[in-house]
Order: C-alpha cells, then structure tokens, then sequence
C-alpha cells in the first residue's frame, strides 16, 4: 500500500476560538470529495465535531483526525489533517498535535485579528518549528479588514506574514480573491455552493492594490532567499509564477515567510486555493527530514530518516476510548513500517506490543487498514500498556524520541458520586480519562478526604463530569471550583536521617545526608544531585532515594498541595552489607523529606492568569479599577475594532465568577478570555489565610 511521500502532507488546523477552523475543515472535506453535504458547526452537524458536547457548544473539544486527497497541477495529493480546538482549556489537544505534524493552517478571524489563543498556538507552533500558512478567515464580516491582520500578525507574533492574495470588496461585497503570484482574479459562484468560481479580468479600481502588493510580495521573498534576490536584481520582469512558488516554498519551509491567503469558508469562498497552497507551500515529511532521538542506553544520538525501509520509529499523541473499540492509540509514522498482526516495542515500558488492527481515521470513524509506514498517521488497538509520548521501536533499533510537555492543572473541584454503589466505578472512570488526558489529574485529598479532579478551568472540568454522566451514567455531586495551588522550599536545609528497624530475621537499615532547598531557575520538579565519592553508596539505593524524594514531593508540608520544585543533594550516607536495601533507602528518603522540608521555609504558588478584556471605552476604567481589585497588574492597552483592549495578569484565585461580574459592570458590552500564565508566591498574610481554611490549623509562614 506504499504511497509517495512527496505527495503526502501531514497539517494542522489551529487558531482562536471562533476564528472558523472547524468551518475550514469542513469546507476542505466537501470539495475534496470526502463529504456530500456542508457540515456546520451552528447547526450541530459538522463532520469533524463528533462528540455531543461539541456538537451543543458549537465548539471543538478533542482534535480529530482525517485523511483526503486534492489534485493539484495533475498530480494527486494525499493530506492528513488534524483539526484541533480553539478553547484554551483544551489547549493539550494543540500541544499533542502539532508535536506531529509537518505544516500547519493557521486561521485568523478577518474582524478579531491576532487573538490572545492565536498567540499561544503560534508560540507552540515555534516550539515544535512547525512551518505554517496563514488563512484570514470571515472576510465577508461587517469590520473585516484583511491588512490589518498581516499589520496585527508582525506585531503580536514577530512573524513575516506576505499575502499572495487579496479580497476582492469585503463585508457584503466580499465575492473572490485576486492571486497575487498568477495575476488572476476568481470570483465564486454561490448557486454551486462554492464548488465553481470563475476566471475574471482583475478589478480596475484593484489595479493599484494589485501592482503594490505583487511588488512587496517579491521585495520580501528577495530579502530572505539568496537564490531570488539573484533573478530580482537581474531581470524582475523575466521572474515567473514558478520562480515564486518554488521560492515561497523554500523560504516558508526554513521559517522565513509565511505565505497569507484569504476567504470565507462559511460563505464557501478561497478553499480550493488554500487547499492549493496547503499542496504548493507546506512541507512533504521528507522534507522535514529524519527524526531525532536518543538510544536508551547509550544516550547517544540516533536519527531515522523517513523511509519505509529504516527501522521502525512512531510516537504515540493520543489514547483515546471508543465504545466498540476499545482504547485506541494514535500514532505518527515517522520511519519503517508494520502491519496489523505485528508486534513493536514500547521504548518506556521495554515490553513488546501486539497491535491486532490498524485504522485511518475519520474524526471519530475507523477505516481499517493492513499496513501502515513512514509518513503515516493512524490508530492502533490491542495494545497493553501504551501512554501518551510513548516512542514504539524497533527492538534491535532502540530510540526514545523527545516526550510531549504539558502544562500544569490549574483549577480542582471536589466529586463524589450520588449513588454510594458507583464509588469503584468512579474511581476506574477518572482513571481511564486521566490516562486519555495528560491535563487532567486525580488527587486525594489528605485533609478532606474527598476526591479532587484538577484540570486546565471550569469547561474542561464541566465537559469532564459531563462525559461521566453519558458515558459511564454516573451521576457525581461536585465541590466549589478550588484553585491548585503548589508550594515551594525558599531556603536550603541539611537533614540526617537514620531509618533502623529490627524485626527478628532481617532487619532493615539506611542512613542518609542530603541538603535540601529551592532548585535551580526554571527548573521544575525534582532536581536530583548526588555526591556521593566511592563506594560509600551502591547506585541501587543512590537511585531508590531519588525515586523516594520524586514520589514524596506529591504532598507539600503546608496543606497537602505538591512541592513545584525541590533540589536534593545527597552529600553522605552508610549502608548495612546484610540490612539494607533499595526500599529501606527509600523510606529514609521519604522520612528525611517529611521530618525536613519544611525547615526550607516553604510557601504556597498560585497560578496566574493572562487576562484580555474587549470593552467598550466608557466602562474601561470600571474594567481596570475592578481588576486593580483582584490583585491584577495591569500589562497593556490597545485598540481594537473601535473597542479597547485591556491586557493584564490576575491570580485565578480572584477570577472566580468574573464573567458575571463583567457583564454587570459593562452592561453586557464587553468580552474576556484568559489563559494560564504562570506560577508566582502568594502574599504572606493571604497564604497563611488559605492554609489555615484548607487544614483548620494556623501557620505562619516566615
């Protein structure tokens, strides 16, 4: 079943919420021939957004897979496309996805412009250096304005945006676009529903626009590609539609340009030619070239190119549950290839997997296939033991390909279930959707004794209890939305423990020294340094107190909230020849953290939020005194679209109930959307307040 990779394209679809991605996908799954009717998100009926509560929220919540194909200067195409959600607190489904994609479509609301999750997907799309094009979206809505948003997107995303289009007339006028490389204008036909366009004479009253715009398009291809500015200083008239699309290419696949065209995919116009230049901009997976990684034991580098002849190496993006199927894993093929039937080896877990059947999907619909290979995407059932991040190998070819990180949860709420008879059946559901959701956390509370669930903010954990109450029918009563806070250590602390236990036969016996206190900048988590000369320490039990400070640090001294980040450096210890062992190692570690850190002076973190408010300019200072309120700092002002843009940093912990509260101070008038920022101390007074109504006792933090 070998396909050619050179005519392979693995994309994204990513923006703001309402930007229209799911519409664009839409749009590309009719006129490639996938679909037979127009699906629309309004209407509940959009193909790639399966779930029901997409399907009544008319937004997207899981990334969808599908796969089509679009014919393109005589040769076909085959293109893999994940459309993924706008919402931030679904921002994993992003992270996930374009960790394997090749090229992403990124989709700007014409009116919105550069909107604050378009700026977190851009940053992801750098992080992952996926290139991309752009696709200004809705230009058939009242304030559409095309220029504005190649202005908003070099100065918010300090990215070098060239449109190779422009609409012809906007708002209500909106009927085509002029091709800015070929010199043509296409006007669509709406009887056809956007299928037919015509060939039309470029608009005299363009001409100008049209001349100005083809030379900034070849002045800025110039300046970034050697090969070009050559052809532009010799002879600029002989400079054909060829020489530009080639150097277009090069130049968006080494992160120099990014190609910008433009239509209204609800209104059915500028798809076939985004679909063009998904083909003619976005790169092959040969182009993007061999994978890297490390070898587990070596720590060496190792690299696969993508051939099907290499040694097998995939990833594994995404556990999902399907009622019939079971769990299924998606996987990104990035060398060799396997068959249904076969077993690969997982690189974490060193264990072989069988995978009894191979699925391309579409959205939530499986076709089954025999064989997939390099450049594939695909889903797997039959599996054991396989997660999210998991590189699958070749045995005799071992590679471990860099995980997926994900961001912290930020906000928990207390479940139980109604009816006593569903406890163990809750458990195994929060189980399941934890191993499906890398930012969804379950946590029992030791003070409480109830069962928290953490998750990115209050839709992520609303859809959550909605999907138990359909899936599973477990109907759960829910807590207070809470904040997940985090503690950290401020000063270092030197602590000796001594764990001796007689028992008769064989005893146990371990002591240890460590110093404990604040890791290093920007380090999260665990930060493990031994010291140890000799043979004062065996490994073993140097690596069983690691393993017992990285399990301990789950539970903070102040209220039970886990430590963000602690260095542990283990300065001296002694071992029995007969007595000790790696568990009685780790138990000193444990101990040596309880009895310890809290002389590090710890104190709590909270997360702050990004907040942007979209008001009308007569309740701005309502707006900015009421977040001046809750602890925010104010970080910018602009305009946008005759409103006023107020940008500022606010704790969650104040946020709670603030869209009601906007709405009463604004009479309704003004929007806001927020994403997590980052974690910062909370003030003395306000820490020691919230310890003491989590755990009922007073403690004074230094």
């Amino acid at each position: 079943m070998g396909h050619d990779l050179l005519h392979t394209r693995n994309i994204g679809i990513m923006a703001h919420i309402d930007a229209g991605k799911t519409t664009t996908t839409e749009r590309i799954l009719y006129y490639t021939g996938l679909t037979h009717r127009l699906g629309e998100v309004h209407e509940g009926s959009a193909t790639m957004d399966w779930m029901i509560q997409e399907q009544e929220r008319g937004i997207t919540i899981t990334s969808a897979a599908t796969t089509t194909f679009w014919d393109y200067n005589t040769e076909q195409y085959r293109i893999n496309i994940i459309d993924t959600p706008g919402h931030v607190d679904f921002t994993v489904e992003v992270e996930r996805s374009l960790r394997v994609l090749d090229g992403a479509v990124a989709v700007f609301c014409a009116v919105g412009g550069v909107e604050p999750q378009s700026e977190t997907v851009w940053r992801q799309a750098d992080k992952y250096k996926v290139p991309r094009i752009a696709f200004v979206n809705k230009l058939d809505r009242s304030g559409a304005d095309f220029i504005g948003v190649l202005i908003q997107m070099e100065k918010k995303l300090k990215a070098n945006p060239v449109a190779i289009q422009l609409p012809i007339g906007v708002e209500d006028n909106f009927i085509g676009i002029v091709d800015l490389i070929n010199l043509k204008a296409y006007v669509w036909d709406d009887e056809s529903l956007g299928a037919q366009y015509n060939v039309v004479d470029i608009p005299a009253d363009m001409t100008e626009l049209v001349a100005e715009y083809r030379e900034l398009l070849l002045e800025k291809i110039a300046e970034v590609d050697d090969v070009f500015l050559e052809k532009f200083l010799d002879d600029k008239e002989s400079i054909s539609s060829d020489d530009i699309y080639q150097a277009l290419r090069r130049t968006t696949v080494a992160f120099k340009l990014v190609p910008v065209t433009c239509g209204s995919a609800f209104k059915n116009k500028g798809i076939q030619s985004l679909l063009d230049s998904i083909v003619a901009f976005l790169p092959n997976p040969e182009e993007v070239g061999a994978v890297h990684g490390i070898h587990p034991f070596t720590e060496k580098p190792e690299s696969r190119e993508p051939l099907a002849s290499e040694p097998l190496v995939a990833l594994a993006f995404k556990i999902a549950t399907d009622p019939y199927m079971g769990r299924l894993a998606y996987l990104r093929i990035y060398s060799g290839q396997f068959k249904s039937g076969e077993t690969i080896f997982n690189a974490r877990t060193e264990k072989k997997e069988r995978i009894s059947r191979i699925f391309h999907m579409h959205a939530n619909k499986q076709n089954p296939v025999d064989m997939v290979e390099a450049g594939d995407i695909c889903a797997v059932v039959g599996f054991k033991d396989i997660k999210t991040g998991d590189t699958l190998c070749d045995e005799k070819h071992r590679i471990v390909l860099e995980s997926i990180t994900f961001p912290d949860p930020v906000l928990g709420i207390a479940v139980e279930p109604v009816n006593q008879a569903d406890v163990e059946k809750l458990a195994l559901t929060l189980r399941k959707i934890e191993e499906e959701d890398p930012t969804f956390k379950v946590r029992h509370d030791d003070y409480t004794g109830q069962t928290v669930i953490n998750g990115m903010g209050e839709l992520h954990l609303e859809i959550i209890t909605d999907r138990m109450k359909r899936e599973n029918n477990i109907l759960v009563n829910l807590g207070k939305p809470m904040v997940a806070y985090k503690e950290t250590p401020t000063e270092n602390a030197e602590v000796h423990e001594i764990f001796k236990k007689q028992t008769g036969g064989k005893g146990r016996f371990a002591e240890i020294k460590v110093i404990m206190g604040p890791a290093d900048k920007g380090h999260h988590g665990l930060q493990f340094v031994s010291e140890i000369k000799g043979n004062t320490l065996p490994k073993e039990y140097i690596v069983a107190v690691e393993k017992g400070f990285r399990e301990a640090m789950a539970n903070g001294p102040l209220a039970s909230y886990p430590l963000d980040n602690l260095k542990v450096t283990l300065i001296d210890g002694s071992f029995h020849p007969v007595d000790s062992d790696a568990l009685s190692f780790e138990i000193a570690s444990k101990m040596s953290y309880n009895n310890g850190v809290i002389k590090t002076r710890p104190t709590l973190l909270e997360p702050v939020m990004s907040v942007e408010v979209v008001t009308p300019e007569e309740h701005m200072g309502d707006v900015m005194s009421d977040l001046n309120r809750r602890r925010g700092h104010i970080s910018g002002m602009e305009e946008r679209a005759g409103a006023r843009v107020v940008k500022a940093l606010v704790p969650l912990g104040e946020l709670f109930g603030y869209v009601t509260i906007l709405r009463t101070i604004t009479s309704g008038r003004a929007s806001s959307t927020m994403e997590y920022h980052h974690y910062e101390s909370v003030p003395i007074d306000l820490a020691a307040e919230i310890i003491e109504k989590i755990t009922g006792k007073k403690i004074y933090i230094c």
